[in-house]
């Protein structure tokens, strides 16, 4: 017993520092599941643990349990830290002057769980879309989600301000964020077998299905199809959740592009837009990007002729915008990630391939991105000529990711002239034909 007791006492210390450091980084998108009750909880761990040891003596045992004691305030003072600097953050972003958010709200689109929080970053012009998923359905229902979502429109009406960009994940088979209470239909790649016929007939019709339901909920962009080819081996045990092999149509470059064109064409005759992805493609890369960084170490001529041809076909054919992953091609610029690299959006899909469309980001809380210098990112992005930056999986970061933006204009490191040509993009955007 002696024994065991001791070595509690040893496991004391690195257990103090262990959620002293866990409670100082509260606001990392990684331990987004302590936030609320998991951070009070932690709050008064810490307080209990110094009442026990200070009742028990070590306050009055010398250098050594006096600095015990003060490691356990350490993570009741970090939570405190920590949730005063988020909240100063998101204080002095809500305080943007009038001009600068809207000059840059219109290029974020943020997920959230808090309809009163964004419904004030709707109202002032701070963003120009948001993202829905599975946590905004569950528990409710799909005609309070829709009220929600009508709520908001009504509100940027009256703020003067353009529609609402409402965004979704809805591909089909595993990436069903809707389902339900959406319809869950099974992934695009299980057309493949199909006569060609049927098959364009069958993704159309999946397309329409997939439109109705989104546009009867408000939801008039849906980050879909897929165009990456698939990989050869379905299951990469270093892709834990982007798993692109199950989400791939296929590796037949033709067949991925007429089966997404037809499914873009169901989307529009219910008045939804599509983003196709992950351009310049996921299906080579071995990394997954949600954690770690990732280089897709191919040619661009190769590029050009296999993995390219159903992005140039589907955005040749349709009005659909463009999710730019954020791996890094490294024939081109192998320095930073595609998405807020110039030389791959200016370069290649404005200059090289004269597309004009919208341009948006995958989300930028993906560890490829944020957890490296999330506002280079930022700041290069826009420069680059993206439109839209995405804010999906936690979408309380978009207050130190808007910082990051507003200081960088305030400072004059936003090129002027490209901000005011993605404006023209963003103004005169058209989701359907």
């Amino acid at each position: 017993m002696p024994i065991i007791k001791r070595f509690g006492w040893l496991l004391i210390w690195p257990a103090g520092l262990v959620l002293g450091f866990i409670a100082a980084n509260k606001n990392d998108p990684y331990l987004i599941a302590l936030r609320g009750p998991g951070n009070i909880a932690l709050a008064v761990g810490s307080v209990v643990v110094v009442i026990v040891l200070v009742r028990r003596g070590r306050w009055r045992q010398g250098v050594t349990g006096r600095f015990l004691v003060l490691l356990w305030c350490l993570p009741l003072l970090a939570v405190l830290s920590a949730q005063a600097s988020f909240e100063w953050r998101k204080h002095a972003v809500l305080q943007t002057d009038a001009a600068p958010a809207r000059v840059l709200g219109q290029h974020f689109i943020v997920g959230y769980s808090s309809f009163p929080e964004v419904a004030a970053l709707a109202e002032k012009g701070l963003i120009a879309g948001i993202y829905i998923t599975k946590h905004n359905v569950t528990g409710t229902t799909a005609d309070t989600l829709k009220a929600e979502i009508a709520d908001l429109q009504d509100r940027r009406r009256a703020a003067g301000l353009p529609p609402l960009v409402v965004a979704a994940d809805q591909e089909g088979g595993i990436v069903s964020h809707l389902a339900p209470p959406l319809t869950k239909l099974p992934s695009l790649s299980t057309l493949v077998d199909l006569a060609l016929d049927n098959r364009s007939a069958t993704a159309e019709t999946y397309g329409r299905v997939h439109g109705r339901e989104l546009a009867a909920l408000g939801v008039n962009l849906n980050l879909a199809p897929v165009l990456d080819l698939r990989p050869e081996t379905k299951r990469n045990r270093f892709d834990f959740n982007t798993l692109i092999g199950y989400r791939a149509i296929s590796d037949d470059p033709a067949i991925v592009a007429g089966i997404a064109q037809s499914y873009v064409d169901g989307l529009a005759a219910s008045g939804v837009g599509a983003a196709v992805k992950h351009f310049p493609g996921l299906g080579r890369v071995g990394a997954d990007t949600h954690h770690f960084s990732a280089n897709l170490d191919t040619s661009v001529e190769q590029l050009e002729a296999s993995d390219w041809r159903p992005f140039r076909d589907v955005l040749a054919g349709s009005k659909a915008h463009l999710m730019i992953g954020h791996v890094t091609l490294t024939a081109v610029d192998p320095d930073r990630p595609a998405s807020h690299s110039r030389l791959v959006v200016d370069g290649i899909i404005r200059k090289k391939w004269n597309y004009q469309g919208v341009v948006m980001t995958d989300d930028l809380v993906m560890g490829a991105i944020y957890q490296h210098n999330v506002c280079t990112a930022v700041v290069e992005a826009l420069n680059a000529g993206v439109d839209l930056l995405l804010v999906a999986f936690d979408g309380a970061q978009f207050y130190r990711i808007f910082t990051c933006a507003a200081e960088a204009f305030a400072q004059g490191k936003l090129d002027a002239a490209t901000l005011r040509n993605s404006e023209t993009r963003l103004t005169g955007a058209v989701l359907v034909d």
